[in-house]
């Protein structure tokens, strides 16, 4: 039986390298920036290319590197899983943070809108880990993190795409899990609540709105990007090596109450 691993070294991404999508901003920026900081060279995906740019200068070229690129072109998937793996290697950790939220009510949703929404949320997280784990099948070991929602399991208002996406992403993982936990893979998902973003940047501006949402969760907040850091770094290590096809909230309680 081989040595257990001290507490220490569980969280440790030394010589790991791993690709997060949506790196440009948001919860995917934070998300590379952390696995970057536990010791990871890492990849970041994205279409803004400046943005993403500044987050490798600020990182340094010997721990980030940057791949514009435009995920919701499926045919393209396998270029950019080849651009993914010049910078350092083939990676160990794939994290798909990238969404598209087009926030169109049911009576107003447009077959672009849907496509769309699809492409990124849904599509571009399948087939670029497909075109990804055959390095991990040869080292014996890897880490897919799916970005799910609150919306996985609850409707919210104009959200009826990005909903179908998200509860899609919950059973892509499971499937994953499935699919590549004989190699030693292992596929999870992380659902955020209430997060200050981009993308959430309406919510937030509105005192009341923002107040509501942290009244809906057990521990009566909203979160802030520093509550993704432990969850993340669990999925992605070696102390989640018997945890594969799971949802793991990280929503203050919110879908407890």
């Amino acid at each position: 039986m081989a040595e257990p691993m001290h507490p220490s070294q569980l969280f440790d991404l030394t010589g790991r390298i791993a690709c997060v999508t949506g790196a440009s901003s948001g919860l995917g920026q934070h998300a590379a920036s952390v696995l970057a900081r536990a010791g990871a060279r890492v990849v970041g995906v994205a279409r803004r290319a400046e943005a993403l740019e500044a987050w490798r200068d600020d990182l340094g070229p010997d721990r980030a590197a940057a791949i514009a690129a435009d995920l919701s072109d499926r045919d393209a998937l396998g270029d950019v899983a080849r651009a993914i793996a010049a910078p350092f290697g083939a990676p160990d950790i794939v994290v798909h943070a990238a969404g598209l939220n087009t926030r169109q009510p049911a009576d107003e949703v447009t077959q672009e809108g849907w496509d769309a929404t699809l492409a990124i949320n849904l599509t571009a997280p399948f087939f670029l880990s497909q075109a990804l784990v055959p390095a991990m099948r040869d080292r014996g070991w890897g880490r897919i993190v799916n970005f799910a929602s609150l919306q996985s399991s609850r409707a919210f208002p104009g959200g009826i795409a990005y909903g179908t996406t998200k509860g899609g992403v919950t059973q892509l993982t499971r499937a994953m899990a499935e699919a590549w936990a004989p190699h030693g893979i292992t596929a999870n998902a992380i659902g955020p609540g209430f997060f200050p973003t981009e993308l959430t940047q309406a919510v937030f501006s509105d005192p009341d709105r923002a107040a509501r949402n942290a009244a809906q969760t057990c521990l009566g907040r909203n979160g802030t990007l520093a509550d993704l850091d432990g969850p993340l770094l669990f999925l992605c290590s070696e102390a989640s090596s018997y945890v594969t096809g799971q949802l793991l909230m990280v929503d203050g309680g919110f879908t407890a109450k």
